[in-house]
């Protein structure tokens, strides 16, 4: 086998072990292109209606509020029930609720209330969702192929939002959001028949908790104890809150300082997703997530969003959101595989329910805040402030590692100090 060959072959290793995850990863490409022409119909939709980036922000609360206060039941509920199951209610549900959407566009009788209570309801889904299919990957491929599940996963979400986004500002531009919400429906077939038809005897089953009092908070005790979960998701946490709102400060971007029109919303989206995809196919080739990867992940994403910021053309925005794509798929393929490999398997539904809450679940807080800020501010600076945080957060981290690995070499340094009067301290550097 070539070295091309082989590179290949350990990119896409997972797809071609496992049939379940095959089956998965195709009903995703289709699947989630229709879940990125929603997400920025919603958003122009949103916007066409109010034209309030705050307005933005509340639609993003509204549509991933639930999950942080409902998610670590839906990880508890992951933990103890089939997850493949779930899925399929969940994502028929999605469907239900974007043919429902399209209903109201296509008869020109949607109102702002009612983009709302369709978001909130979606995000009640996302609830019972998101963990479910995090832990999910487990399953399907094992515990040694689970990075690279994760990172082509990653690649479909990126590679999709390349296609996705496009195609939405161009039905914007064109015939109309409608179309938009019912291919979103449709694309769902196709995840749903994919889960119906995978094989469940060959799924790696994690064991099933005996259901008792108290699993919610013990899923939470058992992250604080662990540093290698609590101090990732803390970092996540404050970064995907205050530094990943692009669905509000993009658009903002590309209606008001460069003048465009929606696909050149839907544009900025699909060259970032380009840098993203790079960064998940790159991620898929390896296999040990660290913290230490984690933090410089988080120095530059923060480094290149501050480039965007103050980037003076459409053009030169383009090119920085390329590396800005990649820099991002790093940070969120490396936190999402260390908490997985770092979890017992058991606790791995609890756990991803907080990474699903602090990834999706910040957007109640980040985005009116972003949105407040583009409103008054502009775009930017939004942007720039999330820029500082990642990298206030990226060199917290940095220095935080340092003082944990100093603190457990000292010990072994200090350990020939201690030895017997009659034993040569040499011993130890033998």
């Amino acid at each position: 086998m070539t070295k091309v060959g082989l590179a290949v072959h350990r990119t896409f290793h997972s797809v071609s072990h496992s049939r379940n995850f095959r089956l998965f990863f195709g009903g995703q490409v289709v699947s989630v292109t229709g879940t990125w022409m929603q997400s920025v119909a919603s958003a122009l939709l949103v916007y066409k209606l109010t034209g309030s980036g705050v307005a933005l922000g509340v639609q993003g609360a509204l549509n991933f509020g639930p999950l942080l206060v409902f998610g670590v039941w839906g990880g508890l509920l992951a933990d103890r029930r089939d997850k493949r199951r779930i899925l399929i209610v969940t994502q028929s549900a999605s469907a239900l609720l974007a043919f429902a959407l399209w209903g109201l566009v296509a008869a020109d009788v949607v109102r702002l209330w009612m983009v709302y209570a369709l978001s909130f309801v979606q995000g009640l889904a996302t609830a019972a969702d998101n963990p479910a299919r995090q832990s999910f990957y487990a399953e399907m491929v094992g515990q040694g192929d689970l990075t690279n599940a994760v990172s082509l996963n990653s690649a479909v979400m990126t590679s999709t939002r390349i296609v996705g986004p496009a195609l939405a500002g161009l039905f914007a531009d064109t015939i109309g959001l409608a179309p938009c919400f019912l291919i979103n429906g449709i694309s769902y077939l196709a995840v749903i028949g994919a889960l119906v038809a995978m094989r469940p005897g060959e799924l790696h089953r994690t064991p099933v908790p005996e259901a008792r009092k108290g699993q919610l908070r013990e899923g939470f005790t058992y992250v604080w104890r662990t540093p290698g979960l609590r101090l990732p998701l803390m970092w996540m946490a404050a970064i995907f809150t205050f530094s990943y709102n692009f669905s509000v400060l993009f658009l903002v971007l590309a209606r008001g300082p460069f003048h465009g029109s929606d696909g050149t919303y839907g544009l900025l989206l699909s060259v970032m997703g380009v840098g993203s995809l790079a960064g998940a196919l790159m991620m898929a080739r390896q296999q040990h997530p660290s913290p230490r990867r984690l933090a410089f992940a988080a120095v530059g994403f923060g480094v290149v969003s501050m480039v965007v910021a103050v980037a003076p053309t459409l053009w030169f925005v383009l090119v920085v959101l390329v590396p800005c794509g990649l820099v991002s798929a790093v940070f969120m393929i490396t936190g999402n595989s260390t908490l997985q490999l770092t979890s017992r398997p058991e606790m791995r539904g609890r756990v991803m329910a907080l990474y699903g809450i602090v990834f999706l679940g910040g957007t109640p807080f980040g985005a009116p805040i972003a949105g407040w800020v583009a409103d008054h501010f502009g775009p930017r600076i939004g942007i720039a402030l999330g820029g500082v945080v990642a990298i206030v957060i990226g060199l917290v981290a940095m220095y935080t590692l340092m003082r944990r690995r100093l603190r457990e070499l000292l010990p072994a340094a200090a350990a020939p100090t201690s030895a017997a009067p009659d034993e040569p301290a040499v011993r130890s550097a033998v």
